[in-house]
């Protein structure tokens, strides 16, 4: 049977690449037939990755049947894939964000979760040099791009100096200038005049509960965060809609200024204040807050989060 693999919810460019990067693998060096799949519709920036290098946008992933193969990239959290992920045949979980609990498997299978910044890292690693150099372009820029993103071209502090070497091999291979790329792929990813605001809120957003309470917790990641934060009333106007559209308590959104390397959070109430200031140790005056050098969910926000 043909394995699926996927990353998580609202797809960014790791959990649109990854999946490809992976069956790329599968399919040529494994001779396991494997299929790329998506949880949604990939952000602005994860589409012009696709179209720069030329790369079909992998479909959707549809209703999963019972013991259907399936490969998780990106992701350990249940509440970031399929409701009845567990009734899948899980075969291998690859990863770089900590443990969450909740997966259920049919059998021992191959778990990789290691402390890097990016996904396809850790599969270039899995592959072994000899496999990696033989890539074709198209599945090295993919590979490039995961990097530079989720490392925000190095500037966040979940980078390794191995993502930095492994992202500049494969520039030197491409011959691509790694801050010329990047910049485009940041310009793509800070359009975001088409979205609505509940599009805006749900784009990169994950669950988190903190002491029962559920939170979605979201991030905007732009080297314009002037355009995002023109739209501020409208987005707080839409925030308690979305949570509960959501099942949440609240929206938390934190527009990352990727160039001068800071975080503003939207304060939309008493509770997302207290949040604020118990989490960040500021002081909250109005209705933002910015936060210097915070530009990681990951390493910066999730982990701080507290009421």
């Amino acid at each position: 049977m043909t394995v699926q693999i996927f990353g998580h919810k609202s797809p960014d460019t790791d959990s649109t690449g990854a999946p490809i990067l992976w069956s790329w693998y599968l399919n040529t060096v494994k001779n396991i037939t494997a299929i790329p799949r998506l949880l949604g519709t990939p952000n602005t920036e994860a589409a012009f990755v696709l179209n720069h290098w030329n790369l079909e946008q992998p479909e959707l992933l549809g209703p999963l049947a019972e013991n259907d193969p399936v490969i998780i990239v990106d992701t350990n959290n249940p509440d970031e894939l399929p409701e009845n992920i567990n009734t899948a045949d899980i075969q291998a979980i690859i990863d770089h964000h900590k443990l969450v609990g909740g997966l259920e498997t049919k059998a021992p299978i191959d778990i990789t979760v290691r402390p890097l910044a990016c996904t396809a890292t850790i599969m270039l690693d899995l592959m072994g040099t000899a496999a990696a150099a033989q890539m074709p372009k198209d599945i090295k820029g993919v590979a490039l791009s995961c990097i530079l993103s989720d490392t925000l071209e190095f500037r966040s502090p979940t980078t390794t100096d191995h993502d930095r070497a492994v992202a500049e091999k494969l520039a030197a291979d491409l011959g691509v200038s790694i801050p010329a790329y990047a910049a485009k792929m940041f310009a793509a990813k800070s359009d975001v005049s088409a979205f609505s605001d509940a599009a805006l809120l749900r784009m990169d957003s994950k669950e988190f509960t903190i002491e029962e309470m559920k939170l979605r917790v979201s991030v905007l990641e732009t080297t314009s965060p002037d355009t995002v934060l023109a739209r501020k009333n409208s987005l707080m106007q839409t925030m308690p809609v979305v949570a509960a559209e959501d099942g949440a308590a609240h929206v938390l959104l934190f527009v990352v200024d990727i160039l001068n390397t800071q975080a503003t959070l939207l304060v939309q109430n008493a509770a997302v204040k207290s949040i604020a200031e118990a989490s960040f140790g500021v002081t909250v005056d109005g209705d933002t807050v910015v936060l210097p050098g915070v530009v990681s969910r990951k390493k910066q926000i999730i982990p701080q989060l507290k009421t």
